[in-house]
This record gives C-alpha cells, structure tokens and sequence, in this order.
C-alpha cells in the first residue's frame, strides 16, 4: 500500500476529511469540493472551472495520482474532467484542483463538500527514450480506427 501524506491548505475545510474509499473493493478515493466560504459554484454547459479540494499531497516516489470522473456525474449531469485522467506528479506540492467540466445540456451546480472526481494512486513506469527506426507492424502507420475492429 503506498502512502499519500495530506495537509488541508490555509483556509480550507478540514471537517470534510481527507480523501476516502467508498467500498472495500473501490479503485478511487473520492475528493471533495471544498469551496472558498463553504460556497457554491455552477457551471454552464459548456463551461469548465478548477475546483479546489482543499489538499496539498505528497505521493511516494515511483507513485502517481489519477484523477478521474464520477460515473454517476457524468451519466446524470455531464460533469467530467476536463483532462481526464489528470496527474498529480509525485514532486508536486500545491493545492489539488479537479478542472471540470459541463458536457450537459444543463447548468450543473457544484456544492462545498460534493465529491467531484475520484483519485487513483499508480504506480509510474519511467521509459528511457531512445533515437532509431521502429519495427514495422501488422498495423503499420495506420491511425485511428485502423485495427479493422468495427465500431
């Protein structure tokens, strides 16, 4: 089990509890918005925002964190994230924000405390990127849907 060491920010709501598995068998820890004044934000369709969560984290070397949508979210409303999944490096120290954004035909309200995005904790491979000429494939340069698997 990796270890995530958690600071709430200047500010910030601790009674919201820092992020937590809903399930035994949960991937993602939920993360919570934790608004300026306990406030509200809503975004228009179309619109995005980065929601604080009110944490600065400090991952393991070798670890990263993913944050991804709800499901729920984006079934019922359209809310994602907007650069999903987004990565939160093992080096950065600032405030966690969740930037999401409003596919919906509705505006979408967003409240202190709502969980906005789950966070995954993985592992990171480091290549070693190196100049050559890549083996040919099968597939070779084909791009998009060039597997012949119908959509």
């Amino acid at each position: 089990m990796s270890r995530v060491i958690c600071e709430f920010v200047q500010g910030a709501d601790a009674s919201l509890g820092l992020p937590a598995y809903a399930t035994a068998g949960a991937a993602g820890a939920d993360l919570r918005a934790n608004l300026p004044d306990r406030g509200r934000i809503v975004l228009a369709p179309g619109a995005r925002a980065a929601v604080p969560t009110g944490l600065r984290m400090a991952l393991e070397p070798g670890f990263e964190m993913q944050v991804r949508p709800r499901s729920g979210l984006a079934l019922r409303q359209g809310l994602t994230v907007a650069n999903a999944p987004g990565t939160v490096d093992s080096d950065f120290r600032g405030e966690v924000m969740v930037i999401l954004v409003n596919l919906g035909a509705d505006p979408v309200g967003i409240a202190h405390g709502d969980r906005i995005a789950q966070a995954v904790i993985a592992p990171v491979v480091r290549a070693g990127f190196v100049e050559g000429v890549p083996e040919g494939t099968a597939r070779g340069a084909g791009g998009f849907g060039s597997t012949g698997i119908a959509g």
